[in-house]
């Protein structure tokens, strides 16, 4: 229980405290001064100056003594004030002038100190103030101007009246931020005749700049105008190169597409072709080679075969010669004997011919009758066909007409019975006999039936 209480004795002890701070301390905000009076409130000097006999606190908080001390605030905001001044100017010329003033109090403790002095409670007198002292000071400083010089040159009206009025400004604690003249005017005219040689040169310099301004308006029109229609020229120029460059490139891309199709048809023709070769010729070569080498081989066989034949045929021949010789030498010894045994049979028939020459013809011809009729029967050995219209009996027609007419086989009778000493040949000339030997008639030579 006695702790409760001590701890609600200190939590009313912090609390009081607190209240009793906030009604001590006071805090002045940045637009603002606390000035504080009464006991103990007095400040240090400043620049010179001795105590002003109260407290000037800005931006800052201060104890201030409930009883004993009081606090009261000034402004440092700004303040405008309008101006509304009826003056003469130099000239006499009555004149009326507008204008603002935008002013605060200074930040300087002095400014704060002569400004609370004059309008700590009394703050909204400050307009009517700065009023009545600006209108006096423009009066003083108007009436030595003229109205071109009003007109023509209003900071130098602003700065003098901002420079005359200064040292007021600086006791009254108060700092000027703009002072501006908005308007100024005159009941006579006077502004408006003379401004209107200005106005006339002005409209006029305005009719010929706006002259000037539609001649070269036209100009630029025109140059535009001749400008679009080059670009125009140059753009259907360029559309042409475009277009001619366009077709000259369809026209390569399709000679360059001629060209890969006649290079493919190369390609394939060139791939059949060694198709062709590869599966047709070569093999077909081959075959071919093969049959060449084989023929080769043939022949090689065969000349290799002829010529051993002819080696056993050159052998055989000279052994046959050499055999021909010994029966040549063998045939001509009896035909020697043959013909001396024949010129003696020749002899013999001779002197019988001479003794009886019937009957030695009839023998001879008996004797050689097959060589006879052999050598009629020769007039048909070159006769294909043969057509015989009456049989056997017009075959030994034909045969006695072969030989009577003039045939080898009537030759040889002559011969016979000329003596046997000559036997015609086959084309019915004598032929010489051989060791007393009539020769056989060639069948072939006889004529044609």
């Amino acid at each position: 229980m006695p702790v409760v209480i001590i701890a609600i004795a200190i939590v009313a002890a912090v609390i009081v405290l607190i209240v009793l701070f906030k009604m001590i301390w006071r805090v002045a905000e940045p637009n603002e001064a606390l000035i504080i009076s009464g006991l103990g409130a007095r400040s240090k000097p400043v620049n010179g100056l001795d105590s002003l006999g109260f407290k000037v606190v800005t931006g800052k908080g201060t104890m201030v003594m409930p009883g004993f001390q009081v606090a009261r605030k000034l402004r440092l905001d700004i303040h405008s004030t309008t101006l509304e001044v009826h003056c003469v100017t130099q000239q006499g010329i009555p004149v009326q002038v507008k204008g603002v003033v935008i002013y605060k109090v200074g930040d300087d403790l002095v400014s704060i100190a002569n400004a609370s002095r004059r309008f700590l409670d009394q703050q909204k007198s400050m307009d009517g103030a700065i009023h009545e002292l600006f209108t006096g000071h423009l009066r003083s400083i108007i009436g030595g101007l003229t109205v071109e010089d009003l007109i023509l040159n209003r900071e130098r009206l602003t700065s003098e009246t901002r420079l005359s009025a200064a040292d007021e400004m600086s006791k009254l604690g108060l700092v000027v931020d703009s002072l501006q003249i908005q308007e100024i005017e005159d009941s006579t005219g006077y502004i408006t005749n003379l401004g209107r040689p200005h106005a006339a040169a002005v409209a006029s310099a305005a009719r010929i700049a706006e002259a000037e301004r539609d001649r070269e308006a036209t100009e630029r029109e025109q140059e535009a105008a001749r400008q679009n229609a080059a670009v125009i020229r140059d753009t259907e120029i360029k559309k042409a190169e475009y277009q001619g460059q366009v077709q000259q490139a369809e026209q390569q891309a399709k000679q360059e597409v001629i060209e890969k199709e006649t290079r493919n048809a190369e390609l394939e023709a060139e791939r059949t072709e060694k198709l062709l070769e590869s599966q047709i010729r070569k093999p077909a070569d081959a075959r071919a080679y093969e049959r060449v080498k084989l023929a080769e081989a043939e022949r090689e066989e065969r000349v290799a075969h002829a010529q051993a034949a002819a080696t056993e045929t050159q052998l055989k021949a000279q052994r046959e010669a050499e055999a021909t010789r010994i029966l040549g030498e063998a045939q001509a010894e009896a035909i020697r004997n043959k013909g001396l045994a024949e010129a003696d049979a020749i002899k013999a028939r001779a002197q019988a011919l001479s003794e009886n020459t019937e009957a030695v013809i009839a023998q001879q011809l008996a004797e050689r009758w097959p060589e006879i009729v052999e050598a009629g029967a020769g007039v048909f050995g070159n006769v294909d066909n043969m057509v015989v219209l009456n049989g056997a009996e017009g075959i030994e027609e034909m045969l006695a007409k072969a030989l009577t007419l003039g045939g080898a086989g009537l030759g040889l009778a002559r011969n016979l019975l000329a003596g046997g000493n000559a036997a015609p040949s086959a084309n019915g000339k004598p032929q010489q006999p051989v060791n007393g030997t009539a020769p056989a008639v060639a069948a072939g030579d006889a004529p044609e039936a």
